[in-house]
C-alpha cells in the first residue's frame, strides 16, 4: 500500500527520488497519517499541512549536518516518518513509544526538544553563532507558524538577528492557523502580503523574459535590480522582514515541491539570514480537517465522552457573564479548546484572544482590572509558566482582581514533559497575595469559580484537569476551609483536585484490613486550612499528603514543615524532581507510586513502622 513509503529509512532516499515521485509520496504520507493518528490520538491537522514542506526541506538540506528546528514541533510528524521512525510510529505518544514531539533522545535528526512556541528562531541563532564561533559549517532552519510567529519570544529573536552576522533560515509556516484562527496585527500583516503575491509572480516571469535576451539581457536585468531594491521598500509588505535584517522569498505554494525546492536551494546560496515564507492550508488533503482545521488540530482515541472540566469551566464563565456586565475572558490563542467559545460568541466586546502571548495576556489582564473589569484568564498550566514575571509584577504585586482559570493542570499524559502540568502549585502558592484552589469535581469547580468572581478581591487562581472529574459528595465550598471526606483512627490522607479520588479510594483498601483513615480534600491549597489539618494529625499521628504536582515546594513539603514540631508521621507523595514522560495518567501515576493500591500499600507499612 506504501510502495514509496516504505522505501525511505533516512532523508537521504528522497535525494535519489525522482522530482514527480514525491508528489505521489505525498500522498502515501497523508493516507498513512489520517489511518493511524486516530489509532493513537495526536495533531492532525497540523502534519497534513506540512508534507510538502517537510519533504522539500529534507531533500534540499542534509540534517543533522543541517540544523532543522521544528517550532511547538506538534507539526512533526512528517519529519519523524521520514528519519527511520515510520515503524515505531504506531508507538506514538504511548508510554515508552515515540514521543508526539522532537526529542534529541530518540533522533539525531531531532535538534531541539520542542513543545511549547516562539522557541525556534531563538534556538536557531543560537546554533548559528555556535557553527561560525567554531568554524563548522551548515545552514541552521527554523520552521516556525504565523501564530507560534506573533510570540514575543519570536520577535525577540528576529530583532537579535538585526543585530549580528549568523546566518539563519527562517521558514515562516503561514497556514492562517493556531489552534483556532489566528489574530493580531501581525497575522494581517501577512494576509496583505498574501494578497500581493501576483508582485512575486510578475517578478519571476519578468527576470525569466529578460534573461533570454541576446547582449542586452543581463545587464537590463541588472538595473532592474537595482530599481526593484528600491521598489521593494515602496510597495513590497515583505520590507519589514528585510529591516529586521532577513532577505525575504516569497510567498511560496507550500505544497508545491519543486518551487519550495528552488527556493530553498536560493536561500542556502543566500550569505545572509533569509525568511522563507511559504503558504500551507492546514489539514490539506483531508477534507473534513481543511473544513475544519481547529476540530482536527488533535484527535484522541475513543475515550469518554463525559462532560470536561474545560466545558464546565466554559458554561460557568458564560452564565457569569449574563449577570456580570463587568466579566471579560482572555483566551491566549486557545478559546474553544479551553471552553470559551460560547463566551467568544455571546460576548464578543468582551472576550480578547491575545494569540500566543502568555505573558501579554496576564499583564493585559493587570490592566482590566486597574480599569475596573473582572478578567478571566483561562490558559493552560504548562503555557502558564511564560507568565511567571507577569503575574508576580504586574498581578499579585498590586494585589489585582484577576481570575486564573488554570486548565490542564497536573499530568495530561501522552503530550509528554513540555505539556505535563505539574509545577503550578508549587510556583503559585508561593507568590504573595496569591489565592490557589483546586475542586475535586465539577460541582466544586462551579463553587470555586463563582466565589472567585463574584466574593474574592485580589488575584486567584482556580487549577483543574484536562477530561473529567467524577462527583463526589462533599460539604459545599467555603473559601479557605478544607473538607472532611471521611473520618478515621489510624492515618490521615491530605490531598487536593482530583487526586481526592486516589485518596477515597485507597480509604476503602485499608478499611477492607481494618485500617480507618480520615480523608481531607484542601480545596484551597493557598491559604491552607492549617487548623483542620493539625487536628486530624494530632489525632492519627500519621499523615500521607498526595498532590498532582511535583514535590519540590509543592503541597506535601508545606504541610511537612508544618507539622514538623508536633512529633507526627508525614510521607509525602508527589511526582520526583524530574520531567514527566509520555503515557497515560493511569500508567503514569502507577509508575510513580501515586496510584489508590500504591498510597494504601504505603499507608500499611507507615503504620506497621
Amino acid at each position: 500500500m506504501y510502495k514509496l513509503l516504505t522505501k525511505v529509512q533516512s532523508p537521504a532516499d528522497l535525494k535519489e527520488m525522482p522530482m514527480e515521485a514525491l508528489d505521489a509520496l505525498s500522498r502515501e504520507i497523508r493516507t498513512f497519517l489520517v489511518e493511524n493518528i486516530p489509532k493513537t490520538g495526536g495533531h492532525l491537522a497540523s502534519n497534513l499541512g506540512v508534507v510538502e514542506l517537510t519533504l522539500a526541506l529534507h531533500r534540499t538540506f542534509s540534517v543533522p549536518r543541517d540544523k532543522l528546528i521544528w517550532d511547538v514541533g506538534h507539526q512533526s510528524y512528517v519529519h519523524k516518518l521520514l528519519t527511520g521512525r515510520r515503524e515505531k510510529f504506531t508507538s506514538l505518544r504511548q508510554f515508552g513509544g515515540l514521543s508526539g514531539f522532537p526529542k534529541c533522545s530518540e533522533s539525531v535528526y531531532d535538534c531541539a526538544d520542542t513543545g511549547h512556541s516562539s522557541t525556534a528562531i531563538s534556538t536557531a541563532l543560537g546554533y548559528a553563532a555556535a557553527r561560525d564561533l567554531q568554524g563548522g559549517e551548515g545552514e541552521s532552519i527554523a520552521v516556525v507558524g504565523d501564530a507560534s510567529f506573533s510570540g514575543g519570544l519570536s520577535m525577540e529573536a528576529l530583532n537579535h538577528i538585526a543585530h549580528c552576522n549568523h546566518k539563519v533560515i527562517v521558514v515562516l509556516n503561514d497556514n492562517q492557523m493556531s489552534i483556532g484562527q489566528v489574530v493580531g496585527g501581525f497575522s494581517q500583516y501577512l494576509n496583505k502580503i498574501r494578497t500581493r503575491s501576483s508582485y512575486y509572480t510578475v517578478k519571476r516571469e519578468t527576470s525569466d523574459f529578460l534573461h533570454r535576451i541576446p547582449f542586452l539581457g543581463k545587464p537590463t536585468v541588472h538595473v532592474i535590480k537595482k530599481i526593484k531594491r528600491f521598489l521593494r521598500y515602496c510597495v513590497t509588505p515583505g520590507v519589514v522582514f528585510e529591516k529586521l535584517g532577513c532577505r525575504y522569498l516569497g510567498p511560496v505554494d507550500g505544497h508545491n515541491i519543486r518551487q519550495l525546492c528552488d527556493t530553498f536551494s536560493e536561500a542556502a546560496r543566500i550569505p545572509q539570514s533569509v525568511l522563507v515564507h511559504v503558504i500551507t492550508t492546514k489539514g490539506k488533503g483531508y477534507p473534513p480537517a481543511e473544513e475544519a482545521p481547529s476540530r482536527f488540530h488533535a484527535v484522541s482515541p475513543a475515550g469518554s465522552t463525559a462532560e470536561s472540566c474545560s466545558a464546565r469551566f466554559g458554561k460557568t464563565v458564560l452564565d457569569l457573564g449574563q449577570t456580570h456586565e463587568r466579566l471579560v475572558a482572555i483566551s491566549p490563542s486557545t478559546p474553544d479548546a479551553s471552553g470559551l467559545g460560547a463566551f467568544m460568541e455571546k460576548f464578543p466586546a468582551r472576550f480578547f484572544d491575545t494569540g500566543i502571548a502568555e505573558a501579554h495576556a496576564a499583564t493585559f489582564a493587570a490592566g482590566l482590572a486597574r480599569g475596573g473589569l473582572i478578567p478571566v484568564l483561562s490558559v493552560y498550566s504548562s503555557f502558564l509558566q511564560r507568565a511567571y514575571d507577569s503575574l508576580v509584577h504586574d498581578i499579585a504585586l498590586s494585589n489585582l482582581h484577576v481570575v486564573l482559570a488554570v486548565d490542564r493542570a497536573g499530568l495530561v499524559g501522552r503530550d509528554g514533559e513540555t505539556h505535563q502540568g505539574i509545577f503550578d502549585l508549587s510556583f503559585l502558592t508561593h507568590i504573595p497575595n496569591m489565592a490557589v484552589l483546586a475542586p475535586s469535581d465539577l460541582h466544586t469547580l462551579e463553587e470555586m469559580l463563582r466565589y472567585a468572581v463574584e466574593k474574592h478581591t485580589g488575584p486567584i487562581a482556580v487549577r483543574y484537569p484536562r477530561g473529567n472529574m467524577p462527583p463526589l459528595s462533599g460539604p459545599p465550598f467555603v473559601y479557605g476551609k478544607a473538607a472532611i471526606l471521611r473520618t478515621g483512627q489510624h492515618i490521615t490522607l491530605v490531598t487536593q483536585g482530583r487526586m481526592t479520588h486516589t485518596a477515597l479510594a485507597a480509604a476503602d483498601l485499608l478499611a477492607e484490613k481494618g485500617i480507618s483513615a480520615t480523608v481531607l480534600d484542601l480545596r484551597t491549597a493557598k491559604p491552607m486550612d492549617k487548623d483542620t489539618v493539625l487536628e486530624a494529625a494530632r489525632k492519627t499521628g500519621a499523615v500521607i499528603t498526595l498532590e498532582d504536582n511535583t514535590a519540590p515546594g509543592g503541597i506535601g513539603q508545606q504541610l511537612a514543615a508544618m507539622l514538623a514540631g508536633i512529633g507526627c508521621r508525614i510521607l509525602t507523595r508527589a511526582f520526583p524532581d524530574t520531567f514527566i514522560q509520555q503515557g497515560t495518567v493511569e500508567e503514569l501515576m502507577a509508575l510513580y507510586k501515586m496510584d489508590a493500591q500504591s498510597l494504601a500499600a504505603d499507608a500499611e507499612r507507615m503504620l506497621k513502622a
